[in-house]
């Protein structure tokens, strides 16, 4: 799995539809979509030895959750599972472990096989809709190939985006757990502090904290750890329209830690 270096960030584009693996913004689940320049649509590599086995694992630019498998299957009906954005919690975890497999033709495609030994695969494409993703063991051709597109990095972080008020009526509380990294990027997990945060502005949380903190708006940079075992993803977008909550870590802007932190250039051609 050379073409899936440690790291990197992809898209996977589905050979059957021509869409692409999207996070879905309610933080839980994962579809297709037609939209190719979007942090939605773009997956870092974390590679994982486990138990004599090279596996790879995604997680999204955007909310820095993995894509995993979700433990029940779709219906009665089918047994296909949806695929789901989830946590990386143990070693031991085994929803979030993938491996990468060419396809036996000339396209390069590859099939993404999970550790249960199913496949992901799309679902027939509905233009009005997002369009589901499953994993499945049976064989859907073209709908389980899919096209690895790498994506360049940005030379400098994004501007945070402008501050976004939920619709009238809409009210969206989560909780908040942050602790605040060193230089380096060490922090003590039993240092943590957590606050109920309203709403889903990235540049609104960004101001709390900095005021809770008291520091400077702009000397802190924000990251998600999704899960005790995963790794940290630079907040980019606003959050998740959901009201789970969310692990930040704080890290002090173009310090060493900061600045090994990659962002991918989704408007690149």
């Amino acid at each position: 799995m050379e073409f899936f270096p440690d790291g990197m960030h992809l898209r996977l584009r589905n050979r059957k539809h021509g869409t692409y693996l999207h996070a879905d913004e309610d933080g839980v689940y994962v579809s297709l979509t037609l939209h190719r320049a979007s942090l939605n649509t773009a997956w870092q590599v974390h590679r994982v030895l486990r138990s004599g086995g090279d596996y790879v694992l995604l997680h999204s630019a955007a909310y820095g959750r993995y894509l995993a498998l979700s433990p029940e299957q779709v219906s009665l009906v089918y047994v296909g599972h949806r695929a789901v954005q989830g946590v990386y919690e143990s070693p031991e975890q085994d929803d979030v472990l993938w491996e990468a497999v060419w396809v036996d033709d000339e396209g390069g495609d590859v099939l993404m096989l999970h550790a249960s030994n199913r496949l992901l695969r799309a679902a027939p494409w509905n233009p009005l809709l997002n369009s589901c993703v499953f994993v499945d063991i049976d064989n859907a051709g073209a709908m389980m190939h899919w096209v690895v597109e790498a994506i360049p990095l940005r030379p400098e972080p994004p501007p945070l985006p402008a501050v976004t008020p939920l619709p009238i009526g809409v009210v969206l509380w989560r909780k908040i757990v942050y602790m605040r990294a060193d230089d380096h990027g060490n922090f003590d997990p039993l240092a943590r502090r957590t606050y109920d945060f309203s709403g889903r502005s990235l540049n609104q949380l960004t101001g709390d904290l900095a005021n809770q903190l008291r520091e400077p708006f702009h000397r802190i940079t924000l990251c998600v750890r999704a899960g005790s075992h995963g790794r940290l993803t630079p907040l980019a977008i606003d959050l998740p329209s959901n009201q789970q909550a969310m692990e930040i870590i704080v890290l002090t802007t173009m310090s060493p830690a900061a600045s090994v932190l990659r962002h991918p250039n989704v408007d690149a051609p």
